[in-house]
């Protein structure tokens, strides 16, 4: 069949996207489901600083590329093999196709699939396969799922259930932002209530993390960021205090705030400068738990003899730590209870044909989540 997506041909291209437009709106191929496969009909896909980081060539990926991970849409045909998911079944995208018998997956940690990240750096689905093409020329997936599109052929590893209530704009949200944000304080640092918490970088998935920190019931919880209207946003998500991160005492003030440092810093920018600060604020025997994916090129440096001297953890936290089919679930329950109101982050819809626009607002930081909606 053919599909309307956006296509990536190229890296690095200068801003504004508005003028040099990197994603092109175009017609493309896509087979239908294999083994194990599903096609589905897109119906929301969220706009990330991952797919920003591909399009400027701080992530590289093999070109061309249909963009796109955070997303939830309606089974239209399930392939071979799939016997757990129904036609009009509604889903969120994973973009770990975790495959379960790996050793990370068997011990409970399917964030780090070896099949998955393999699949995912060669722009394939999981068990290999491509099923995008242009004028009979390969097209690569975008870590599995490729959202900014009308349809899309992913692994059945990469679908969640969940309920039809939950609207599709929404249900997108869950499957980067809030599992990355909230999980990483729930599944990689286990905050528990009482805890003191800064987070450093407040995009949707640091946002999310100050909804996880006030839904864990943290006592303290410091939002640090650049930009002053998101600084005030937070507030209004349970942030407790504030601190602009480009003040020159800003670890120093953040250190006054928490009595010598936080329990625990979540670093969500991407940025080495922003790690440096979230250690820099932990307390002695706190945790750093970073989420930011910087250039591979970038170095961080610490002094070494923290770690033992202060029993300091700094850890990494990719997709939350989470497994997706038990956590997913959990959060969509958690939000329509009221306790986890991630609908607040969004704060743009947009037509396909407006993407470029779209990243040029997530560059410039003047928007939150922004979700592509399809009819």
């Amino acid at each position: 069949m053919q599909i309307k997506a956006a296509l990536l041909r190229q890296t690095g291209l200068a801003h504004p996207y508005r003028d040099t437009r990197p994603l092109a709106i175009e017609k493309v191929a896509l087979a239908g489901p294999g083994r194990g496969e599903v096609l589905i009909r897109m119906k929301a896909a969220g706009l990330c600083h991952s797919d920003l980081s591909v399009i400027d060539g701080s992530r590289p990926r093999p070109m061309p590329m249909v963009l796109g991970h955070e997303a939830a849409g309606i089974v239209v045909e399930v392939g071979p093999d799939v016997s757990d998911l129904a036609v009009d079944d509604h889903v969120v995208l994973v973009f770990i196709p975790s495959c379960g018998q790996c050793l990370p997956c068997a011990t409970g940690r399917p964030a780090l699939c070896e099949p998955g990240a393999k699949a995912n750096g060669a722009g394939t689905l999981l068990r290999g396969d491509r099923r995008l093409s242009l004028s009979c020329d390969a097209v690569n997936h975008h870590i599995g799922v490729s959202a900014f599109a009308d349809h899309a052929v992913v692994s059945r590893e990469s679908c969640v259930k969940v309920d039809k209530s939950l609207a599709f704009d929404h249900a997108a949200l869950f499957g980067c932002a809030v599992l990355t944000g909230v999980g990483a304080v729930v599944n990689t640092a286990k905050v528990p209530a009482g805890a003191s918490v800064a987070v450093a970088g407040l995009g949707g998935v640091g946002l999310s993390a100050i909804l996880g920190a006030v839904a864990c019931g943290a006592r303290q919880i410091i939002a640090v960021d650049l930009s002053e209207e998101k600084l005030a946003f937070a507030r209004q998500l349970g942030a407790t205090h504030t601190v602009n991160a480009g003040t020159p005492d800003a670890v120093a003030a953040i250190k006054d705030l928490s009595g010598g440092g936080v329990e625990f810093f979540f670093e969500m920018a991407g940025a080495v400068p922003a790690l440096e600060l979230a250690y820099a604020a932990t307390a002695r025997g706190g945790t750093t738990v970073t989420a930011g994916l910087p250039h591979p090129d970038r170095k961080l440096s610490i002094q070494a003899v923290s770690l033992v001297a202060e029993e300091r953890t700094l850890k990494g936290s990719y997709i939350g730590s989470c497994v997706p089919r038990r956590d997913l679930p959990h959060y969509v329950a958690l939000f329509q209870n009221g306790r986890l109101p991630v609908d607040r982050l969004l704060t743009h819809r947009l037509k396909l044909d407006e993407i470029n626009e779209g990243f040029d607002r997530l560059h410039d930081g003047s928007a939150i989540r922004q979700v592509v909606l399809f009819d």
